[in-house]
Parts: structure tokens; sequence; C-alpha cells
């Protein structure tokens, strides 16, 4: 069963997977899609027909514009931004107020197990890899790799970062390992790659 608080605005045409908690104040929009347990924090935002996946963490004061998608295990930091027009203006050249009908949304993507830091932006239609971290207050206007760490404004990669969210160290020979799970890591022309699963070294 889903908790929505008693202040939450929750459209009825959203929906809300399993042990899924939405705070005080906020607010998600027609056919958005939470799986199991996410978490949606006092006054969030969550647009319309925006896809989260299951685990999902949404810090206080977020504002997740339509038509983002986030993968499982994403965490939004407190004010984050994912943006969702490329040209914004509030009027028409001719000077009328813009509708809805007058731009076309384009949403940020994040991927599985990726952090974004409080008050960071995402202008979109950029592209969060797989367990990357945005630091906070960056500015993400390009695409960011998988397990890569960016910060600034604009925002660029200053490292790398494994499952753990830890900066990687480096071995030396473009290998690199994470100092909280021993995990290894290859880089080859500005792409990371983790060598085995998680899975098999638990068996080991």
């Amino acid at each position: 069963m889903s908790f929505i608080a008693d202040s939450a605005d929750v459209s009825e045409r959203a929906r809300l997977g399993e042990g899924t908690k939405v705070w005080h104040l906020a607010q998600v929009r027609e056919d958005a899609v939470l799986g199991a347990n996410c978490i949606v924090g006092r006054g969030a935002y969550v647009g319309t027909g925006v896809q989260i996946g299951e685990n999902t963490k949404i810090q206080n004061y977020a504002l997740v514009y339509e038509p983002a998608q986030l993968g499982r295990g994403v965490f939004i930091g407190p004010a984050v931004v994912l943006t969702n027009d490329t040209y914004p203006r509030s009027i028409s050249p001719d000077g009328t107020l813009k509708s809805a009908e007058d731009w076309t949304p384009v949403g940020v993507t994040v991927g599985d197990g990726a952090s974004i830091g409080a008050r960071a932006v995402c202008v979109a239609p950029v592209r969060i890899g797989r367990w990357a971290t945005v630091a906070a207050g960056a500015v993400v206007t390009r695409d960011v790799p998988d397990y890569a760490l960016v910060a600034g404004v604009p925002a660029r990669r200053v490292g790398w970062v494994g499952e753990a969210g830890r900066p990687l160290s480096d071995d030396g020979g473009g290998r690199f390992r994470c100092p909280v799970t021993g995990r290894s890591y290859i880089e080859e022309d500005g792409v990371l790659r983790a060598e085995g699963r998680m899975e098999d070294r638990e068996q080991a």
C-alpha cells in the first residue's frame, strides 16, 4: 500500500507503486508512474507522465518536469530542477501568451542508481548515465557518462564513482577500484565499465 500525506496533491490518474510515499505539499501530476518504494519529499513536483523507477528518492522541493524518465534507485537531491524547455519563452513573437500547444517539452533521462546533488540543474534534453553523480549546485548541459562524477557550471567530469557513490581510486593504466566494494573498473576512450558483476564478488 502507498502513503499520501493529507496536504499532498496526487492526481487520481497517477500510479504509485507498493510502498511509495508522497509527503506534505508534494504534487504528482496526471499519468505519472512511480515504481515501488519511492519517496517524494515535501514540496516536490512530479510532472505529467513522468516515469520513475522503483526505490527512487526525490527530496524536498525538487522539480521533475515532464517528460523526464528516471531509472531504478535514483537519488534526486533537495531543490534539484530537471527542466523541459530548450527555448523557454512566456509569450510568442506576436506577444500572445504561449499555450501548451506552442512548444514541445523535452525531458531529462536519469539512469539506474544515479545521484543528483542539492540545487543542481539538469538542462533538457540531457542524459545522466547509470551510477553517475552530479555534484551539488552543478548545471548539466551535456550528457553525463555512466559512473562519471561531474561538478561545476557548466558541469564537467572531475572523476569516476562506483555503485557505492565513492570516488574510485586510480590504479594506473586506465584501471580503477572502488574503496568500499573492491570492485574493479577499466576506462577506455573516455568510457568506464565495471569488470564482472557485483553478484559474482558476493558469491566468491
